[in-house]
């Protein structure tokens, strides 16, 4: 992100994450309370002796399903501002700029920037509801589910934030979701570093666009051959 000529690529995302987390977070604190005891609600009555394991927990599943929910809607958001500063931040990175490259390709992309990311949620809305009916179901609601839904959203947010130099190279969205679940493991610490981040007061705000620079990271190092053969949606 402090790269010469790449922090003022870093601006737009920064000032979207900020307003939309930090307002969406101040929401989620004043009504944490009142979802807690809810959620609660459904533990049985012959597993309240573990109530000082499962309060955790129910926190901690809150504030998952509540940071990947909003994190999803800055992405869609500030997608074209992501793309653009995976763009430039590849071209200093490996010193070969990306074909209509700049501010003028991104208003040209933007179209297919924002079917990429609806291509993005018709993936993850199935598995999302799924996974929150779980949480529904006694016992296996407030023990198993805060895990799966971890694991879930790590997985996501390395999509989501892969996703943006993919994109910029046109390697359609199937493709890219197979090359990386053959490095799975690694993409999956990289996801669930920015799952933790993004639940840290302060940090989520920053969170965006630092997570976009790791992506691209990644790209360079380990996926920036697939341009050469990538096919087009």
């Amino acid at each position: 992100m402090s790269l010469p000529g790449i922090r003022r690529f870093v601006i737009v995302p920064l000032l979207l994450n900020v307003l939309l987390m930090g307002g969406a977070f101040w929401w989620l604190f004043s009504r944490m309370g009142d979802w807690i005891a809810q959620l609660m609600g459904h533990v049985p009555e012959w597993l309240q002796w573990l109530s000082y394991l499962l309060w955790p927990l129910a926190v901690i599943s809150i504030l998952l399903v509540f940071g990947y929910f909003f994190s999803t809607i800055a992405n869609f958001i500030a997608a074209p501002f992501n793309g653009l500063l995976a763009e430039q931040l590849e071209a200093r990175l490996t010193g070969k700029a990306l074909p209509d490259s700049g501010v003028v390709g991104m208003v040209k992309d933007i179209p297919r920037i924002m079917k990429r990311e609806v291509q993005k949620l018709a993936y993850y809305l199935p598995r999302a509801i799924v996974l929150l009916l779980l949480y529904l179901i006694p016992s296996i609601g407030q023990t198993v589910a805060p895990l799966l839904w971890f694991g879930f959203s790590a997985w996501m947010l390395a999509i989501q934030y892969c996703d943006y130099p993919f994109d910029n190279h046109k390697i359609s969205f199937p493709t890219m979701r197979e090359a990386l679940r053959r490095h799975k493991l690694n993409n999956l610490q990289f996801g669930a570093l920015v799952s933790v981040f993004t639940l840290v007061p302060f940090l989520n705000l920053v969170v965006m666009p630092v997570a976009v620079c790791g992506a691209t990271a990644l790209w360079v190092d380990r996926y920036r051959h697939l341009s050469v053969s990538a096919g087009t949606r």
